[in-house]
């Protein structure tokens, strides 16, 4: 179920990191080098699979990687995209 702009508000509060742009939420991460953010994305990779939730990945300036997460079949965010993100969290 797509979540209100107070609930969405209130999912934020409680998220470290992250921002609305829209009807998505992202986060950038910085890290020391290209292999370290290679392998954050990898593990990011492998708890998506685990939710079956996938955010888009951008890998930039050899060690930054955005994420963004928006619940496409709602057209908006669901409590699905706020779950990934403090799941992706807890690798950072």
């Amino acid at each position: 179920m797509k979540l209100n702009d107070f609930q969405i508000d209130q999912q934020l509060d409680s998220l470290e990191g992250w921002r609305r742009d829209g009807e998505q939420i992202y986060r950038e991460y910085h890290f020391e080098n290209f292999k370290i953010a290679l392998a954050f994305i990898n593990r990011v990779a492998d708890v998506a699979e685990w939710m079956n939730h996938h955010p888009d990945i951008l890998l930039h300036s050899y060690s930054k990687v955005r994420l963004t997460v928006t619940t496409h079949d709602t057209g908006g965010l669901t409590k699905k995209d706020f779950d990934l993100a403090k799941q992706v969290n807890q690798l950072a």
